[in-house]
């Protein structure tokens, strides 16, 4: 099956801004830009060189999902979904930290919790608690948007000059309400919403949601079935099967960044299995040649000329 390792073109209607982990930036014009959710895929914070069939389809599909199912809570920057895998936006100016919000003591916080920590960003965890137990209410727990992604109290941020405290608050309540409305949805569903981040810019001065929403590359999820007959061991069903299988098929102290083919596919299955857990409709990517239907689908869009090339591996 073919993937999307990144995308390059010589059209003159698209100018390349920058290569993410997973996504592509490119500018349509000074309002607008164009983002391409490829199937690459990160753990570790290390770039894996085997992409995954249709990932980048699933996390571009579920997050316009979530846009849409929010967007009476906070704006976002969605205009439209051009193709599968391809996403307009409205061009604004990102803030520089990541809202990471938990409902459970889990993952790295579990950790320093268990070595004895009791402050997380500026948050305090209550004593005597136990691992993914739930919290009394969801805690917030920023850190820095840059390659280190270092954890940061709400006073640094401010103080900083990141944001301005009015516009901390807001980020703070509007990050609690969406946590909190996507949790109710996901509980109808037998899903548990562990935790996630979201990102937030500047509009004419009106803050809006940027980046991704409740994908399984920026959230932690558990089947709520798991949870219940063991806290302890629930499984996580997001990329975690990934990271897993990275850290028992190390070699010489280091994980492998070539995933084996039934890895591959099995990580394939289990992305398209929450799509369909969360939007609750199949993924219909269309089967005629990736190439060949994203070509068509930025020609019809007016981002690309007949002649103009198209690389996307």
């Amino acid at each position: 099956m073919s993937c999307i390792k990144k995308l390059e073109t010589n059209s003159s209607k698209l100018e390349f801004l920058h290569r993410g982990k997973v996504r592509d930036s490119l500018q349509v014009d000074e309002n607008t830009r164009l983002i391409v959710v490829t199937d690459r895929i990160s753990a570790f914070n290390k770039k894996i060189k085997t992409p995954i069939p249709n990932k980048g389809a699933v996390l571009n599909g579920i997050a316009n999902f979530w846009f849409e199912q929010s967007k009476h809570i906070i704006p976002n920057h969605v205009i439209e979904m051009i193709d599968p895998n391809l996403m307009l936006v409205k061009e604004a100016e990102p803030i520089r930290v990541e809202m990471v919000v938990r409902g459970y003591l889990t993952g790295s916080i579990w950790r320093g919790y268990e070595a004895g920590e009791r402050e997380f960003s500026g948050a305090l965890i209550l004593e005597g608690m136990s691992k993914n137990q739930k919290f009394p209410t969801p805690i917030i727990t920023p850190t820095t948007k840059d390659e280190d992604d270092s954890p940061i109290t709400p006073e640094e941020i401010v103080k900083t000059g990141l944001v301005s405290a009015e516009i901390w608050e807001q980020m703070q309540a509007k990050t609690l309400e969406i946590f909190n409305f996507g949790s109710e949805y996901l509980a109808e569903k037998g899903i548990i919403l562990v935790d996630t981040k979201y990102e937030f810019g500047l509009l004419d001065g009106q803050l809006i949601l940027i980046d991704e929403m409740h994908t399984p590359d920026s959230s932690r999820f558990w089947r709520k079935s798991d949870y219940e007959k063991n806290p302890t061991t629930a499984e996580q069903i997001d990329k975690e099967f990934v990271r897993q299988w990275m850290l028992a098929n190390k070699i010489d102290g280091e994980v492998p960044l070539i995933l084996a083919p039934e890895v591959i596919e099995e990580t394939t299955n289990r992305y398209e299995e929450i799509y369909e857990m969360v939007t609750g409709s199949k993924l219909d990517v269309p089967v005629a040649d990736l190439g060949e239907r994203i070509r068509q689908n930025l020609k019809k869009s007016g981002l690309l000329a007949e002649n103009d090339s198209l690389e996307l591996a």
